[in-house]
């Protein structure tokens, strides 16, 4: 059971939180949080949307202050029936089992509605009820003690609304119900008692009257310093969070090309870097180096801004043929750009920058500088690290770009992969030994 209800108050607790959280990023809930800190502290009263997320940060310690104090009286209360059957006739104990019974049941049922989070008004409702209840017991007691004892336990209530005003961390408007509670039933009794004169009865009743009070509004000084702290905390949450904001768009800033939006050089190289660098992932992976061709050709003809318009789609393009979350994109270096392909084989690959390729040629881009076509083309170089051992990413990429150098040696517009500029660098190194000897010879 102890268990349950300290999961209970600690899903509590996570909700509240997560609703400060909430809370802050509401642009007329933190005005109204800078309205009251940039005014006097004592002016402070929290309303509406800011006193529910008060009382939901402070309810689990409220909610255990008001269980303790009335499991102490609780306790306290069986221990004076024990000791009134004890030492008192059987008939006074008898009838002082009355109110004993009524304060219990008063201070139980406020230990109940007090566990785990309930509705607020039922909890104001039940604490109020369960005061007057105790408070008028602790009367009746005086009661059924005769006149001579009014005094005595006058001031033992008078004492436990005070203990209850100061320890109960409730709204304002309870503490002064209970104290209101608390003076009316105190002077009922000084003013009943006919052993007291009504002046020494008014007099004993402003005297309480004061000590009460005064009570209140030291615990009026504390609540507003405990709010005060409860806006402050809002206000700083928020900084952190605007913070946090802050440095996440510097983050994006600093691995984002500006012009493409997509991933830089940088953050492609370290996420590279990454790869290699933790040996319990997977290195199945393909670089292709993309190439605009021609693209020197489109600035000339229609504009670097044009040229920037292109190099936006070329993005474009290829960010919509590659696997999101799996595959990664990044401008590399002026019109040219580096693919990372995850969990793929030579053949994937190919397929992947077959269909960049055709895509791109697809969109119909003009580019009247081109040689090849009329509309914006790409080259690509690929190659797959299947070897094993692996290689390292500098060698993958350095193979890559010698497939690209032999795609636009091929005409441009095409796809090769590094086997096949490896091959082609075989056969012109065999060409070249062939002339030699027919020379020699």
């Amino acid at each position: 059971m102890a268990r349950n209800s300290t999961s209970e108050r600690a899903a509590a607790e996570a909700l509240a939180i997560e609703n400060r959280r909430v809370a802050v990023e509401d642009p007329a809930l933190m005005e109204e949080v800078d309205l009251w800190l940039s005014g006097r502290a004592r002016n402070i009263r929290l309303k509406g949307r800011l006193r529910d997320l008060y009382r939901e940060r402070t309810f689990n310690q409220s909610s255990l202050i008001v269980r303790s104090w009335m499991g102490s009286l609780l306790a306290l209360d069986v221990m004076g029936s024990v000791l009134n059957f004890a030492l008192l006739e059987r008939d006074v104990a008898i009838q002082a089992l009355m109110p004993s019974l009524i304060i219990f049941i008063g201070a139980l049922s406020v230990s109940i509605v007090y566990r785990g989070q309930r509705i607020s008004y039922l909890q104001d409702a039940a604490l109020i009820a369960a005061m007057f209840v105790i408070l008028l017991s602790l009367a009746l007691f005086g009661v059924l003690a005769g006149p001579a004892f009014y005094e005595r336990y006058c001031a033992v209530m008078i004492f436990v609304a005070i203990s209850a005003i100061v320890i109960f961390s409730i709204p304002l408007a309870m503490t002064w119900s209970i104290a209101a509670i608390a003076l009316l039933i105190h002077a009922g009794m000084m003013f009943s008692n006919p052993l007291m004169d009504a002046l020494t009865a008014a007099t004993m009743a402003l005297f309480f009257g004061a000590g009460v009070i005064a009570t209140v509004f030291a615990r009026r000084t504390a609540s507003v310093i405990a709010q005060k702290s409860f806006l402050l905390a809002l206000r700083d949450l928020k900084r952190v969070s605007d913070l946090a904001d802050a440095n996440t768009r510097l983050e994006l800033l600093a691995r984002t090309d500006a012009l493409t939006g997509v991933a830089n050089r940088r953050w492609m190289t370290e996420t590279l870097d990454a790869l290699w660098s933790d040996d319990a992932v997977s290195r199945r992976v393909a670089i292709l180096m993309c190439d605009v061709d021609h693209f020197k050709g489109l600035n000339d003809a229609l504009g670097h801004l044009e040229g920037d318009q292109c190099l936006r789609e070329v993005a474009h393009v290829i960010r919509d043929c590659i696997r999101p979350g799996i595959d990664h994109v990044a401008r590399y270096g002026g019109e040219e750009f580096l693919v990372l392909l995850s969990d793929v084989d030579a053949f994937d690959a190919r397929l992947a920058a077959e269909r960049i390729c055709r895509t791109m040629e697809a969109a119909l881009l003009p580019n009247p500088g081109s040689g090849v076509s009329r509309y914006v083309t790409v080259s690509i170089g690929i190659c797959t690290n299947d070897t094993n051992p692996p290689v390292s990413a500098e060698r993958l990429q350095r193979h890559a770009d010698e497939a690209l150098y032999l795609a636009k040696s091929r005409g441009r517009n095409r796809v090769v992969a590094y086997e096949e500029a490896t091959a082609a660098a075989g056969s012109l190194r065999l060409t070249s030994y062939l002339s030699e000897r027919s020379a020699a010879g």
